[in-house]
């Protein structure tokens, strides 16, 4: 498999080569070239020799591309659904929406394709000014594993649109889907250049497109940590930098909520994707006049719920996507029992038996009563661990939820405008939704506030990220 996709090929070294694995057997699926320095340099220099062709290319005829590429994702969505299920481990259900909301993505932005908007300054006798949107020139985005096809789809879509070139690095758990979806762009007419991906691990891949001089904007989705290398990495060469790191969402359900609604989004909004997602509820605070009723209904969807592989047929989780992974959730549950820190009301253990032994399965798992100090209301579980605070009014559940450290998004669950006003207004978080959570479509801003990170992508605030003003000025 050639290390770039369309741009200059560079073949990995013998013997270096990085295994994918099925997460829910322990099979290894398929490998990828072990990318490093050198590979990134081909890649970054690939896209700045195509650049100045791209960016002379109209809007409007990137954006019909980015539209056939859609229309060839649709047509291929069943296949490249169950590959992103055998590398990721989410259900099938789960994978094949991934791919068609990709899709969807690419559609969203050739349907705002047109010239950027621009202004004109009139300054009287000095003179006018003409101000334009331009292209950056080589951006570079990394993508993490979790939901690789739709953040592929957030980072792609804008930077090609706005007549960037782009360097892509997969996570090296989770490369095959994004590899596919590439060579279908290609397919689609991209000339070569325009997109190039990278495998490798983020110490020596990740690391060199961050600091590579001729990237001039970098879009990263990841950890904190590692986002905060990212940032020291790309230094002042940068004229854009978006960081998506990560959050530890709140749901607030008030007494005037409706409960079954709002269990069910408690369900989906913790355990989709077995909890891996950055914006899922990691904190579910219940009024006490509706805590009971609401635990009772939610324990009998958890124990309801169907674990397993998701290339399996009515499966509702799968394994987490690595042993790390499962390592780290396994470390924050056991961590809070021996603290006292909550009661486990539901799961709270590794799955085994037939099915179970070779993967890297754990049980939906609900933890009640836990502490207002405790480490897993702090710390961004990523995996299907629903922690339960009770609280005896909105005030007191703002402040709970805003003790975190990160701010990317939060819910609030009610009838009442009064009270939907009041924590729009002093939730610490990028979004907030109402009755609801999860849901991003293209349209919408996406980002975070405090440690979830700096910029935004979707809608047209993306494309802007990707663009910069330059300015004529005409002194008659």
């Amino acid at each position: 498999m050639d290390m770039l996709i369309n741009g200059a090929a560079a073949q990995a070294a013998e013997n270096s080569w990085i295994d994918v694995t099925n997460p829910a057997t322990g099979e290894v699926i398929d490998r990828v070239p072990d990318g490093s320095r050198e590979e990134i340099n081909a890649a970054v220099e690939a896209a700045d020799a195509a650049f100045a062709g791209w960016s002379e290319t109209t809007m409007r005829e990137r954006g019909l591309l980015l539209y056939r590429a859609a229309g060839l994702i649709r047509r291929d969505y069943k296949d490249l659904g169950r590959l992103l299920t055998n590398e990721q481990g989410k259900p099938l259900r789960e994978a094949t929406d991934e791919v068609r909301g990709c899709a969807n993505i690419l559609e969203y932005y050739a349907a705002i394709a047109g010239q950027p908007a621009g202004e004109s300054v009139s300054l009287g006798k000095a003179g006018d000014c003409l101000v334009n949107r331009v292209p950056l020139g080589v951006c570079g985005a990394i993508i993490p594993w979790n939901m690789p096809v739709i953040i592929m789809g957030w980072k792609v879509g804008p930077a090609l649109l706005a007549g960037n070139t782009l360097v892509l690095k997969p996570a090296s758990a989770t490369p095959l889907t994004n590899l596919k979806i590439a060579a279908l762009l290609q397919e689609a007419g991209l000339p070569a250049g325009v997109l190039n991906v990278v495998t490798g691990p983020g110490e020596t891949a990740g690391a060199a497109l961050a600091g590579h001089t001729l990237v001039k904007k970098l879009s990263f989705t990841g950890n904190y940590v590692t986002g905060k290398k990212i940032r020291e990495l790309a230094g002042s060469h940068l004229s854009s930098l978006t960081l998506e790191l990560g959050g530890s969402d709140p749901m607030i359900v008030m007494a005037d909520a409706d409960i079954d609604k709002a269990v069910e989004g408690a369900v989906r909004g913790r355990f989709y994707n077995a909890g891996q997602i950055c914006t899922a509820v990691k904190r579910l605070f219940l009024h006490e006049k509706i805590a009971g009723e609401f635990m009772q209904k939610l324990t009998v969807k958890l124990e309801g719920m169907k674990v397993g592989n998701g290339l399996l047929p009515h499966i509702d989780m799968g394994p987490l996507n690595s042993s790390e992974q499962l390592a780290r959730t396994v470390s924050a549950v056991e961590t809070t029992k021996e603290r006292e820190e909550g009661t486990v009301r539901s799961g709270g253990c590794r799955l085994a038996g037939p099915g179970f032994d070779t993967g890297f399965f754990y049980s939906p798992t609900l933890i009640a009563d836990v502490a207002p100090d405790a480490a897993i209301l702090q710390d961004e579980v990523f995996g299907p661990v629903l922690p339960v605070v009770t609280v005896p009014d909105l005030a007191s559940a703002i402040r709970e939820a805003n003790r975190s450290k990160y701010g990317l998004g939060a819910s609030v669950w009610t009838k009442d405008l009064g009270t939907v006003k009041q924590v729009y207004r002093d939730i610490h978080a990028g979004i907030v939704w109402v009755n609801r959570h999860l849901t991003v479509p293209p349209e919408v801003p996406f980002g975070g506030t405090e440690e979830s990170g700096v910029g935004r992508e979707n809608g047209y605030k993306a494309l802007d990220s990707y663009t910069q003003s330059k300015t004529l000025y005409l002194g008659w």
